[in-house]
């Protein structure tokens, strides 16, 4: 699995893998640091609010002096009750993570939902501002009853789908524990497009709100409302409106961005050739699915790839790249090919000499200087029989010069299994000829294999090979029809008949 991608979105809250102590204080620091930033920067822009929409030139020096006290102790009484509370709540429904203990069901549900609770939580929190600084307006200063409760409860709900925000993001490493394993990520806590919405409305339709209540005050009160005091006004809800608009807006694009990202990288290392990424599913949209459905590709992907690598390595990866590519079906066609066969001298007695380690250490270096060689010239590895080997030239794969690719590759075996199996001796036959390839056997169980005279002369005159002059044999035809350089490396060796022709066959040795 790609670490790397683990990490995609989650640099500052930190990698859902990190150390449980580690989780917890890092998310226990951001959340403070989260939820006193947010207060106080939202008790500001309502203090600095009521000076440019309360009629009249701002608080009156009475409520003035009643701001100074009240928002400065409800601020810390907020931050303090809300920081201890919100905190102590979030990290008790979360102690399974802090303690690296698998959830159960509803500990995965409530993980999901605590950035919705600590939500709610802050807006509570505002809501109960709102009645106590519109109460204080309502008795000090009439005129700034509305006012004073519209720029509350619009700071409050800005700041609150912000603290909503970014409270996801810090949660992220234990969404993503929450969300291991769950392959169908049946539990969505909202969708994209509902969260979009319910984002639009809390940083952009509650500023514009404020933009109607100032006209309303405006046109109930003209006698205390001068143009130039409308239009602060209007600039200063205009100005909450693009800045903490524009911030909601950012942050909510990062929360949908992020993920896709995550797949995006993920779906570039997978068309290099790597099926092995995954994704962490830190996410309980649409999006976690969309991570879900990137995963169950992937493994599918690395599964199909490794049964492939599997099969290839059984039937030869030419053999394998054919069926995988097109429909695999019973029957064969006629092709002219060039077979090599191989088989060991006095394989009986040297299996009875030694221990059966020894016999299938022996075997595992012979057929490795088999495959090697045959794949290298293009050939294929049809079949293992006991201690022989049957290879193909120019079937299933096309080679334009099968014959010269076979006569090579007996000769670079010949030369290899001298120096790396000196222990024992191998005949060696090639023949060109017509040939029947195909798959044979039945529907639910078939194989690959050539069918014709060219097999049955290869096993001839490997055979014949075995008290031949370097234990190498093979037809004329195959020497006659090579191209290149390789009929320089052959000379005639006569003719035999063999077994169950009746024309004498052409046979030529190495040089």
């Amino acid at each position: 699995m790609r670490a790397v991608l683990r990490r995609v979105g989650l640099r500052v809250p930190g990698s859902d893998e990190q150390d449980p102590r580690a989780l917890r204080v890092r998310v226990q620091t951001l959340l403070t640091v989260l939820l006193v930033g947010t207060n106080v920067i939202g008790a500001i822009v309502v203090v600095a609010m009521n000076y440019v929409i309360i009629p009249g030139g701002g608080p009156s020096p009475d409520f003035l002096r009643a701001l100074v006290i009240a928002v400065p102790v409800y601020v810390v009484a907020a931050v303090i009750v809300g920081t201890l509370f919100i905190t102590r709540l979030t990290l008790r429904e979360l102690a399974w993570a802090m303690n690296d203990q698998p959830p159960t069901q509803r500990q995965r549900i409530t993980a999901l939902k605590v950035p919705w609770r600590i939500t709610v939580a802050q807006l509570v929190l505002w809501l109960i501002a709102a009645v106590i600084f519109t109460a204080l307006a309502r008795s000090i200063q009439p005129a700034g009853t509305v006012p004073t409760f519209a720029s509350v409860t619009i700071a409050g709900i800005v700041v609150s789908a912000i603290a909503y925000l970014f409270a996801e993001y810090v949660l992220r490493p234990i969404a993503a524990r929450a969300l291991a394993d769950q392959r169908d990520n049946p539990f969505q806590v909202a969708g994209v497009r509902r969260r979009m919405l319910v984002f639009w409305l809390l940083g952009t339709a509650a500023p514009v709100l404020g933009l109607i209540v100032a006209c309303f005050v405006a046109l109930t009160r003209p006698e205390e409302v001068t143009l130039a005091r409308f239009a602060y006004a209007i600039l200063s809800l205009a100005a909450v409106l693009i800045v903490f608009g524009l911030l909601v807006t950012y942050l909510n694009a990062q929360a949908v961005v992020t993920p896709i990202s995550a797949v995006r990288a993920a779906l570039a290392t997978v068309r290099d050739g790597t099926f092995d990424s995954r994704i962490v599913v830190n996410d309980a949209t649409e999006l976690g699915l969309l991570q879900v459905g990137f995963n169950d590709m992937a493994a599918g992907l690395e599964e199909r790839e490794r049964i492939r690598d599997l099969f290839g390595r059984h039937v030869g990866e030419s053999v394998a790249r054919a069926a995988t590519d097109n429909e695999a079906v019973l029957g064969g066609e006629t092709r002219d090919v060039s077979v090599l066969m191989i088989d060991i001298i006095g394989s009986t007695a040297f299996a009875t000499d030694r221990p059966p380690a020894e016999v299938v250490d022996m075997l595992n270096r012979f057929f490795a200087v088999i495959v090697e060689e045959v794949d290298r010239h293009g050939g294929l590895v049809n079949k293992f029989m006991g201690d022989a080997v049957l290879a193909i030239f120019g079937t299933p794969a096309h080679l334009d010069d099968h014959p010269g690719a076979a006569l090579a590759a007996a000769r670079s075996i010949a030369d290899r299994l001298g120096e790396e199996v000196p222990e024992v001796g191998a005949g060696i036959g090639v023949s060109t000829g017509e040939a029947v390839a195909g798959n044979v056997g039945a529907r639910s169980r078939f194989e690959f294999t050539v069918i014709g005279d060219a097999v049955n002369a290869a096993a001839r005159l490997t055979e014949l090979a075995k008290d031949a002059p370097g234990h190498v044999l093979v037809s004329r035809r195959s020497v006659d029809e090579a191209m290149s350089d390789e009929p320089g490396h052959w000379t005639d060796h006569g003719s035999e008949v063999l077994r169950g022709r009746h024309e004498p066959t052409e046979l030529s040795i190495r040089a």
